[in-house]
C-alpha cells in the first residue's frame, strides 16, 4: 500500500476518480433501456442498521482508504466499488448522492458506539459520498467488508434523489459462508433479489498490490412520470401515523 501513495498522489486519485469509474464500469446498460427494463431486478431495500454515522467525518468523499491529506491509509483489502444507479425502466439516474458505510479492518463502525473492543482504524474514514453523473456510475475506493458480532460482511448503501424517498439497501460477499446464516440478508424472501445484492469481490486485473473490483448496479422502484415525494408532507405523515398508532 505504501508503494501505491508513493506513485499515485491523493489529488491525483480524486482529480481521476470520475474517469476511473467510467473505466472500471461495464457497457451493458449503453443500450436501449426499453430493450431490457422487463428482465430488471428491483434492488431490494434493506434496514439503515444502528451505526449510520451519528456524526459525520471532516472528510466525506469518495476515498475511505485516506483521511484527508494524511499519508497514512487505511489497512484492508483495496477495494474499487463502482456501479450505476438505474430506475425502474433501467434509465440511469443522474445527480443522486450515493452514501456508503461499513465497519473498518477490526469490525467497528463510524458511531458513537460502534467500536469493537479491537478499537478503531482511526485512518479508515467509514462514510463516503458520490454524486453520479448522466450516465449513473458511481465509484468509491474502499476495503473489503469484514465481519463484526451478529452479521456478515456487508457494505450500507444509501441513494438520495431530490424529491424522493431515500433508499437503503446492503450488497454482500459472494461466497462468504456467513451469508446462509445472516438474517438481514436471507429476510430478502425474492430469491432473485437476495441474488442481486450478492456480489463478486474479484481481483482486478493488472494490480501488483492485490487490488479487488466490485460492481453493485443499484435499480430503484420508480419511473420518472410517478409523483414525486414531499419530504415535508411526508414527515408530517409519518407523526400522523405514529400518533394514530
Amino acid at each position: 500500500m505504501n508503494n501505491l501513495f508513493t506513485a499515485w498522489s491523493r489529488r491525483r486519485f480524486l482529480g481521476g476518480a470520475a474517469f476511473g469509474a467510467a473505466a472500471i464500469a461495464t457497457s451493458a446498460y449503453y443500450t436501449v433501456p426499453g430493450a431490457f427494463a422487463q428482465a430488471l431486478v428491483r434492488t431490494p431495500a434493506q434496514t439503515e442498521g444502528p451505526f449510520y454515522p451519528d456524526r459525520l467525518p471532516l472528510d466525506t468523499d469518495n476515498d475511505l482508504l485516506v483521511i484527508n491529506d494524511s499519508i497514512t491509509p487505511a489497512v484492508g483489502d483495496i477495494t474499487h466499488l463502482t456501479g450505476r444507479i438505474l430506475d425502474a425502466r433501467g434509465n440511469p439516474v443522474r445527480n443522486a448522492m450515493v452514501e456508503i458505510w461499513q465497519v473498518d479492518n477490526r469490525g467497528s463502525y463510524l458511531h458513537t458506539n460502534g467500536a469493537v473492543q479491537a478499537g478503531r482504524d482511526t485512518h479508515f474514514q467509514g462514510f463516503g459520498r458520490f454524486m453520479t453523473a448522466s450516465p449513473g456510475d458511481y465509484y468509491f475506493r474502499t476495503i473489503k467488508p469484514v465481519p463484526y458480532p451478529g452479521r456478515t460482511p456487508h457494505i450500507h448503501v444509501k441513494v438520495k434523489v431530490r424529491g424522493r424517498a431515500d433508499f437503503v439497501t446492503q450488497c454482500y460477499i459472494r461466497g462468504e459462508q456467513r451469508n446462509s446464516s445472516d438474517g438481514v440478508l436471507q429476510g430478502i424472501r425474492d430469491l432473485a433479489q437476495r441474488e442481486s445484492v450478492i456480489i463478486d469481490f474479484a481481483p482486478m486485473a493488472g494490480s501488483t498490490i492485490g487490488e479487488l473490483a466490485a460492481r453493485f448496479d443499484i435499480i430503484l422502484g420508480w419511473t420518472p412520470e410517478e409523483p414525486q415525494v414531499d419530504n415535508k408532507d411526508k414527515g408530517k405523515d409519518m407523526k400522523k401515523k405514529k400518533k394514530d398508532e
